[in-house]
């Protein structure tokens, strides 16, 4: 029997998660046992996962689209890999077409999760560098500040002067938690 499985990293890659789904189907999947995670590659935990290989047996094939829907890293994925090829159960992936079940992709596969986990730490790597040179260039991640230096100062000022928070929050078009942000900063 072929079981599906599929995983997107946010609610909102929702039609990606419908596009494996088709996938798998058109590869042959029972339609029962497509089971589905919506959460991050880089968590440990994925239910819907543990259900797939819980339900196989002997002579069953895990179906995923790509390699990197399998496991958080290479370790991760050939480790899965491995113990269904112990419990006589194969992997086989859409895209490239690969089968744990012929033992030149078995070779294939190692080395794509080798590149993949790669390709991830130097992401990582990059967006680290990237963070500390803005910050070296006195920026700083995350979003912009809704008050200029100058409103905070007159902020300030009106709350000093005895004007209400959220009047103040409604005149800077602002919520009273900015005002009580840009207080704090003044008291520390």
């Amino acid at each position: 029997m072929k079981i599906g499985y599929a995983r997107v990293s946010t609610a909102r890659q929702g039609e990606s998660l419908k596009t494996q789904r088709e996938a798998l189907l058109a590869a042959g999947c029972d339609p029962q046992h497509i089971y589905a995670d919506t959460i991050s590659g880089s968590k440990w935990s994925r239910p819907e996962l543990t259900k797939a290989l819980e339900f196989m047996r002997p002579g069953d094939t895990l179906v995923v689209t790509r390699l990197d829907r399998l496991g958080r890293n290479m370790r991760e994925a050939v480790n899965t890999i491995a113990d269904l090829g112990q419990r006589d159960m194969n992997v086989k992936c859409l895209d490239p077409e690969l089968d744990t079940a012929r033992p030149q992709d078995r070779v294939v596969i190692n080395i794509m999760l080798s590149l993949a986990e790669w390709e991830r730490e130097l992401v990582i790597a990059r967006t680290k560098e990237g963070v500390a040179h803005a910050r070296a260039e006195g920026r700083v991640a995350g979003p912009k500040p809704k008050l200029t230096p100058e409103q905070v100062r007159l902020v300030r000022k009106a709350v000093a002067g005895g004007e209400a928070v959220a009047s103040v929050a409604r005149s800077f078009k602002v919520s009273r938690q900015t005002v009580y942000r840009a207080l704090e900063k003044e008291a520390s």
